[in-house]
This record gives C-alpha cells, structure tokens and sequence, in this order.
C-alpha cells in the first residue's frame, strides 16, 4: 500500500486571499485618519509572503510606522486563522482531480494540517472532501491546542500519525512549506513540495525537499510513476 500524506493549505487549499484580505483589514484598523497608505497589490503581497519577508518588514512597506507596524504583527497573527476568514479560501483547481486520480491507484490518503479540528472539519464539510480523508486519517490539532512553531508542531502530528496507523510499504507527503519538510526528514519520509502555497522555490529549496514541483496534480504523478516503476523492478 502506498500513503500519501498532504498538507491541506497549500496543496489543496489555496490561501492567498484570506491572507491578503487579513492584511487590508489590520492596515485600515491601524492607520491614522489622515494617514497615506501604502496598500500592496495581492501580487506584491503574496511575492513578500511566499519568500518569508518578515511581517514588520510588509507593515513598514505599506507606511506604517513602527510602532503601528508592531502592533500589525500581533493583529495578523490573531486574526489570519480566525473563522470569519477562513471562508476566503478556495480551492486549489486541480486538487480534487489529483485527489480523485490517486484514490483510483488506490492511494491511502491522509491529511496532516496546522488548522484545528474545527477548522479543517468545516473546510471538508464546505468543499464535500470528506469522501477524501475519513476521520481516521485526519491529523490536527485540538481546538485548544496551543500551537508554538509549525516546524515543531508539525513533526509531532506526523510522530502521531506514524504511531497510529498500520505500516505502509511506500509512504509520501506532500506540502508547500519549511515545516513539511522537517517532519517528513524527521521520521525518514519522502517530501514533495509544491509551489501553490505559501513558499517560493527559493526558500522550499534551502530545505531541500526530495522534488519541488508546481501542485498535488504533480506530486501525484511523480509519486504514481516512481511507485510503480519501483514494484516492477522489485
């Protein structure tokens, strides 16, 4: 049997509007009344995300000053995986194909996700991929977990996760940053990163991930010809 485990923002998920829509929202909460504004396009924005440039830095580069840009760290951070926002996500266009194609190789399909129960339940129910991922092959945190840093926390989920389920002969992830990266290295995994998520190839490579490829339609492939490659030789 071959698993796959995919992180869910990023690979299937694609977030970008949500985090744009955080950042006008703390920009127009935080500015003074007669203050200019610099409001990045979503394009820049996300460039600036995706290549990890600090959110202080992104705060000042909008025309806040620093105290304001202090107090725009902390309002991001609160809000950027709040309820109200998460409804900006949307899904990625070729994910439920990928997910569909690697269920008909009969792939296990595991989700393995920074977002707490209640999040990523409502995101399955909403885009119907419960169908995808059962409740046994869901990997999250509690709703009162308090997360520290993702490239902790996320090799926890996998130890878990590995802890759990049965042995697989081949097992996979798939996701879009630094910390997928880490917990599959951590437990000897093989990691595929994907480019429609919140890191550019430049700071996914400084890990260096076994392949960096554009989406899950991608990694599916790669995988699908790598697996099958490896069972007729053996």
């Amino acid at each position: 049997m071959l698993r796959l485990i995919t992180d869910f923002d990023g690979p299937i998920m694609d977030v970008s509007d949500r985090y744009y829509r955080v950042y006008q929202r703390c920009l127009h909460l935080l500015k003074h009344p007669q203050q200019k504004i610099n409001t990045l396009s979503k394009a820049e924005f996300w460039r600036l995300k995706r290549g990890r440039i600090p959110e202080r830095k992104i705060a000042l580069l909008s025309g806040l000053n620093p105290e304001q840009a202090q107090i725009f760290v902390h309002l991001r951070r609160t809000n950027v995986h709040a309820l109200p926002y998460l409804v900006y996500d949307t899904l990625i266009p070729s994910a439920i194909a990928a997910l569909e194609k690697s269920q008909q190789l009969g792939f296990e399909l595991v989700v393995m996700t920074m977002r707490k129960e209640r999040e990523l339940n409502a995101a399955l129910e909403k885009y119907n991929l419960n169908r995808f991922f059962p409740t046994h092959l869901r990997y999250c945190f509690d709703n009162d977990y308090l997360i520290t840093l993702d490239t902790k926390d996320k090799p926890l989920l996998m130890a878990k996760a590995l802890q759990e389920l049965p042995a697989a002969a081949d097992v996979w992830m798939v996701g879009d940053t630094e910390a997928d990266i880490i917990a599959a290295k951590t437990h000897d995994i093989r990691a595929i990163s994907v480019l429609s998520g919140i890191r550019d190839r430049n700071q996914l490579a400084i890990y260096q991930p076994d392949l960096i490829v554009d989406n899950l339609a991608q990694a599916i492939e790669y995988i699908q010809t790598s697996y099958y490659s490896q069972t007729e030789l053996s």
